[in-house]
């Protein structure tokens, strides 16, 4: 018998308890990243039904009918490729069935109330998942610290190895970067690797294109590695040959506002109030009309989640959550800087698990 993981049976539980509270019978699960968060299940097309009595029934199709075998025991599955509808089908009359109202398409909604018996009443429900991942369980700590770990290695690697230089391309970096990433144990990256130099370094979401990095050039290099189904994200950026006067200022001006941002995340502190600390040191600064971003934002099993650390943010900052702190200057035609590190939110000051020297670098 293959050994269950409780925390998918803990999760459901936790959700099954918030249905309680909202007067739904049973939640159907059809955002693949939260079908996995509660089952284990990392197929590419799957749902997944819960009840407030804590049962559970799993749909997926035939390629993956060996692999949900293994990946989730304790569920038995039904095997369907119209997965959501099939899970449907035998819900009891009268029952008032949640669906993910994020992530379901009006057309995909029209399919579900064809596929509901008569008397079933789809409710739509909103933000119950999100808030039950804000905080991470020690696995989940172990595996996303595992990966900012072994993403940093692959940029010292790529770093002691003259990889970054000039006469090389951006997509030349980014490639090497990645492979590197891939050798540590990366499934894939977590997103598109920007390598933005020179100029191209004034777009935060630059990606890496064919410029030659040349001397006096600064180097973003913002990177992430995906493992086991976590995330990493990283920033740093590098100066090629000399730093101008330009580039050293930004430069500090980022770093103090990255290290005051570092240290507001503790928990009981609002969300805006972190944004806050990081802005008001690049605002003084006379740089305020160039962070044109949030501060930081949560990760996981996704790269981009909650909790958001931005001028709109709302909530306070808990034990357990991870939160990247990633302040940036970006001056169009000149170039910018970013300085990014994920933080483990403790019952003191935050762990960094992106360790990487944060002092202005001359390649």
């Amino acid at each position: 018998m293959p050994l269950v993981d409780t925390r998918f049976a803990t999760r459901r539980r936790k959700l099954a308890s918030m249905l309680a509270a909202q007067r739904v019978d049973e939640m159907l699960v059809t955002n693949l990243i939260h079908v996995r968060y509660l089952s284990g299940f990392s197929g590419s097309n799957a749902a997944l039904k819960v009840a407030k009595d804590l049962t559970a029934s799993i749909s997926t199709d035939g390629r993956y009918t060996t692999q949900i075998a293994a990946e989730v025991p304790d569920i038995e599955a039904v095997i369907e490729r119209q997965c959501a509808e099939a899970l449907l089908s035998s819900v009891a009359e009268g029952r008032r069935v949640g669906f993910e109202a994020d992530y379901v398409s009006v057309a995909a909604l029209e399919r579900l109330k064809k596929a509901c018996p008569e008397g079933v009443t789809l409710v739509p429900v909103t933000g119950v998942l999100e808030e039950i991942r804000l905080t991470k369980d020690p696995l989940e700590l172990q595996r996303l610290t595992e990966a900012a770990e072994l993403a940093a290695q692959a940029l010292s690697g790529l770093v002691a190895s003259g990889e970054l230089a000039a006469g090389r391309t951006e997509r030349d970096v980014a490639a090497d970067l990645e492979y590197r990433m891939r050798v540590l144990g990366a499934e894939r990256p977590s997103f598109d690797t920007i390598v933005a130099s020179g100029p191209n370094s004034a777009m935060p979401h630059y990606n890496a294109g064919d410029r030659t990095l040349v001397d006096g050039d600064l180097v973003t290099i913002d990177f992430g590695m995906h493992r086991l189904g976590f995330n990493s994200d990283m920033t740093r950026t590098f100066v090629i040959g000399h730093a101008t006067d330009f580039a050293a200022e930004i430069y500090d001006v980022v770093l103090r506002a990255q290290l005051a941002g570092v240290a507001a995340a503790t928990p009981g502190t609002k969300l805006a109030d972190v944004d806050r600390a990081a802005r008001d040191v690049i605002v003084e600064a006379g740089y305020g009309d160039y962070f044109v971003h949030s501060t930081g934002h949560g990760i996981g099993l996704e790269v981009h989640e909650a909790p958001a650390a931005a001028r709109t943010g709302t909530g306070v900052l808990k034990e357990n959550m991870l939160l990247t702190i990633e302040p940036g200057v970006y001056v169009p035609g000149k170039g910018g800087v970013r300085i990014e590190d994920t933080l483990i939110i403790t019952s003191g000051a935050p762990k960094i698990i992106t360790e990487w020297d944060k002092q202005l670098t001359v390649i």
